[in-house]
């Protein structure tokens, strides 16, 4: 049975639209749902993502990156997804396990093997039942987030860190997912998010009312 859905994928990719838009579907249909994200889901992750994602110019050592999100994880995990699981609800996650290893691991370099490990200490055993990979080619997801900071208020947040990396390291992280879909296929449904947004959810609404038959 499905009850826990993550979304994946790199910068640009449409994950948090479409996460929003998956939630006014089922909520139309009468199935209520929590909507979650990483990193932020918490009150210790909101402060933790703010470390992380707005910097500003200082640089952070890729170990001390993975810690950050490693912490963030297992007080989500701890605080919102397993009381959500237990009392069966169906939880949907923006972010999970697999960009640790795309983020840290593809692109940053970090042993793979270690970072598993590390992700079952922080997630207590919590494995998704589906994920949906939204994958496009970089230029198109680095172009939406630069259109979408150019519309945004002045003093609003503009690029955070990973929207700053070199093409390089996007690359990687991409490569990264579409290699953990690969090796997982009955998990994972990867979907063309090049596509306009409106044919996205309409793919990603096939898959959730198939899974949850």
């Amino acid at each position: 049975m499905v009850r826990f859905v993550t979304f994946e994928g790199g910068d640009g990719t449409g994950k948090t639209t479409q996460i929003k838009a998956l939630e006014s579907y089922l909520n139309s249909r009468g199935r209520s749902c929590l909507v979650t994200r990483e990193p932020g889901g918490t009150e210790l992750g909101a402060m933790l993502r703010r470390v992380l994602l707005e910097a500003g110019g200082a640089t952070i050592a890729p170990s001390s990156e993975l810690f950050l999100y490693l912490a963030d994880r297992a007080q989500h995990v701890s605080e919102v997804i397993r009381p959500a699981l237990a009392a069966g609800k169906l939880v949907l996650c923006d972010r999970f396990t697999d960009s640790t290893l795309a983020y840290q691991g593809y692109g940053r370099g970090l042993d793979l093997g270690l970072l598993r490990q590390f992700n079952s200490v922080a997630d207590a055993g919590t494995r998704p039942d589906l994920t949906l990979l939204l994958d496009c080619p970089i230029d198109i997801g680095l172009g939406r987030t630069a259109s979408r900071q150019a519309q945004s208020r002045s003093d609003a947040p503009k690029e955070d860190r990973f929207e700053r990396e070199q093409l390089e390291f996007h690359e990687k992280v991409r490569a990264g997912f579409l290699d953990l879909a690969r090796h997982e296929p009955g998990r994972f449904r990867v979907i063309d998010a090049a596509q306009p947004a409106a044919d996205v959810s309409l793919e990603i609404r096939r898959i959730i009312d198939e899974a949850l038959k």
